[in-house]
């Protein structure tokens, strides 16, 4: 399991009915429909490239591959976000993909 950010668990302490709800919330949403983790990793490295948001690129690029997505399945999400959002956002996403997996890969 990932280390989660300090400011999120610490946020976790302070309010852990607000972080318990949040968690319902989340597991509700991943059950919600047939996508299995790896798909729904994917997507949400899509949509964090789109709304340009660094941290959840990284987690969701370490939690797609721990639910088995390969380096090429992981570049070609953030690839989609090309025509949508824009190549300059699309390339800034593409970066901190590309350094998840290059730590990931030094690491193994």
């Amino acid at each position: 399991m990932e280390k989660l950010p300090k400011r999120y668990t610490e946020f976790l302490k302070s309010y852990p009915d607000v972080g318990a709800a949040y968690t319902a919330l989340g597991e509700a949403v991943a059950n919600a429909g047939p996508l299995d983790a790896k798909t729904r990793e994917l997507i949400k490295i899509g949509v964090s490239v789109g709304a340009r948001m660094e941290s959840a690129v990284r987690s969701h690029t370490r939690r797609a591959l721990d639910a088995g997505a390969t380096a090429e399945e992981v570049r070609h999400a953030a690839l989609q976000a090309t025509t949508t959002v824009g190549f300059p956002s699309m390339m800034a996403g593409l970066s901190w993909v590309d350094e998840v997996l290059e730590a990931r890969k030094s690491e193994g």
